[in-house]
């Protein structure tokens, strides 16, 4: 038989413990809350604004979620829901005309602001989101501010309801529209037609495989990836008035997609940075962003990151300056190198260098000067 005072004792913890459950439960929860130790291990450069959710498939249940429910401009994501809401109407199999399919695997592969310039206007502007809003119940995504009609790229969406998206796509969706989307997204292209370079984020981080939609807006135009310089298309311009709600005005740099064999991981990063910021810059801060996350399934990309440094660094087929030219590197970012092995002397400037670096992600070499490095041979990079 217990005291008499422990039984008073029970009975006082009892009560304590029933009362204690009722306050908290009175207060309300936040589904985009994580616990501290989840979102510290969110690493966010200072002066960007994030929206992060990391959905594990297998487990069914989230990894990562921080701000998970904050309201981005969508920039090109919204591609997705545009392409969804073209192909709603045309099942069992999903096949349109050739020249229609054609112009949706552009929008989807390379980002084609045209198409979604044309479909945006063909199938009603702002109602293609409102459909998309009921069919996949979408709580945080929103048609453009009435004062942008007709800019798609304004649409308001969170890291939440693009996980939404893709589980609805892989989950619920019929499988021959499972298929074109996936299969565009599993196609993307490491060029958008406008001349971006799209891997960043995802794609940069892990190895395949990989589905991915990106989105850009507010850098302006760029020569990186292509011969001419692309003007900004209508739906990625930056608004010249402030809008209440959703920011029109920071350059915006958003990875989405899924990550692993299977589609393990389905992953959403948007970011917003100062005014400012170029492309280059923005492109390695949402990496760090990326390189952060409990991603299950995924693989890291193996190899050292370092800093670049000038405007257009050329990334050749071979180690020297007569060597085929692939693609131009964003102004200031960052880099993962492979390995380094010797090559052709170059000089520039007061810098002479014979050691060249492989860049995985875009299969060819820069010469060592345009690493944020003293020395001529990188310390902890394997020779080739």
């Amino acid at each position: 038989m217990s005291h008499p005072r422990s039984r008073l004792g029970l009975s006082f913890v009892t009560a304590w413990l029933v009362l204690a459950a009722a306050l908290f439960a009175a207060v309300p929860a936040r589904a985009e809350a994580a616990s501290p130790a989840r979102a510290a291990s969110v690493s966010v450069p200072a002066g960007v604004t994030a929206g992060v959710a990391v959905y594990d498939r297998q487990t069914g249940s989230f990894t990562e979620q921080y701000n998970a429910h904050l309201q981005f401009r969508s920039a090109s994501v919204v591609k997705i829901l545009i392409a969804l809401d073209r192909l709603w109407d045309h099942g069992p199999d999903y096949t349109l005309p050739s020249d229609d399919r054609a112009r949706l695997d552009s929008m989807l592969r390379s980002s084609d602001d045209s198409v979604a310039d044309d479909y945006w206007t063909e199938d009603g502007g702002s109602a293609i989101i409102d459909r998309m809003v009921s069919r996949l119940g979408l709580t945080d995504t929103a048609d453009p501010p009435p004062d942008y009609p007709g800019y798609w790229g304004y649409t308001a969406l969170s890291a939440a309801d693009t996980v939404r998206v893709y589980r609805w796509i892989l989950d619920s969706s019929p499988s021959a529209l499972r298929d074109i989307v996936m299969g565009d997204l599993r196609a993307s292209t490491r060029c958008g037609v406008d001349g971006f370079d799209q891997r960043f984020g995802i794609p940069a981080s892990f190895q395949q495989p990989w589905a991915v939609k990106q989105g850009w807006s507010g850098f302006g135009a760029t020569s990186d990836c292509a011969d001419t310089t692309a003007s900004a298309a209508r739906g990625e311009r930056v608004a010249t008035a402030p809008a209440a709600g959703v920011d029109l005005a920071r350059p915006a740099l958003h990875t989405t997609g899924t990550v692993g064999a299977g589609d393990r991981s389905i992953v959403a990063v948007f970011t917003l940075h100062p005014q400012g910021t170029s492309f280059g810059a923005a492109y390695s801060a949402l990496d760090t962003v990326v390189r952060s996350l409990n991603v299950p399934g995924a693989v890291p990309r193996p190899g050292a990151w370092y800093g670049t440094w000038g405007s257009h660094v050329q990334v050749r087929a071979g180690t020297s300056t007569s060597s085929q030219v692939l693609t131009r590197l964003p102004a200031g970012v960052e880099a993962l190198i492979g390995c380094q092995k010797q090559g052709e002397q170059v000089t520039i400037g007061q810098y002479t260098n014979d050691w060249w670096a492989y860049l995985p992600l875009y299969g060819g070499y820069v010469t060592n000067i345009y690493l944020s490095y003293p020395g001529n041979k990188l310390p902890d990079v394997p020779t080739c």
